[in-house]
């Protein structure tokens, strides 16, 4: 569990998240409008090498060119369809060469990988709660 006060700690911690990831990897971010999802994407990104990332919510999802490819998709107007699942895959993500960092991430994101990374940002108040959740196999004794 993270406590971040700021935007500037949220980037920071993306870095460091991005210290850990390699291609095929899954992250899925959760939390609130506000909450700072896209500022955690842009510290991954730079962590990779990518400095141009903006939230992809009208486009839903930009591919990144870095040291490893970053697929960054926004899956929030997705998830209030009829069925999401089709529309993830209509993506047609490639997930095995790249990290792939979906916000709003929810069950139908999940399925991509049963290895992933799922992070919950609480922003009850002025001060995030980030929890970090290491799932399946690939990320035993995860740790920052």
């Amino acid at each position: 569990m993270f406590t971040i006060s700021t935007a500037e700690e949220m980037h920071k911690l993306g870095i460091s998240i991005s210290t850990k990831l390699h291609a095929g990897d899954l992250v899925l971010i959760n939390g609130p409008l506000g909450a700072g999802k896209t500022v955690l994407a842009q510290g991954i990104g730079q962590g990779l090498g990518i400095t141009d990332i903006t939230s992809p919510t009208f486009v839903i999802s930009r591919v990144h060119k870095g040291v490893v490819p970053m697929i960054h998709v926004d899956a929030y107007r997705l998830i209030d369809t009829q069925n999401p699942n089709l529309y993830i895959d209509d993506l047609d993500l490639d997930t095995e060469n790249s990290i792939t960092v979906i916000e709003w991430g929810g069950a139908e994101s999940a399925r991509l990988n049963e290895d992933r990374l799922e992070i919950t940002i609480d922003r009850t108040n002025d001060v995030r709660t980030v929890a970090i959740e290491a799932k399946g196999p690939r990320w035993v004794g995860f740790s920052l």
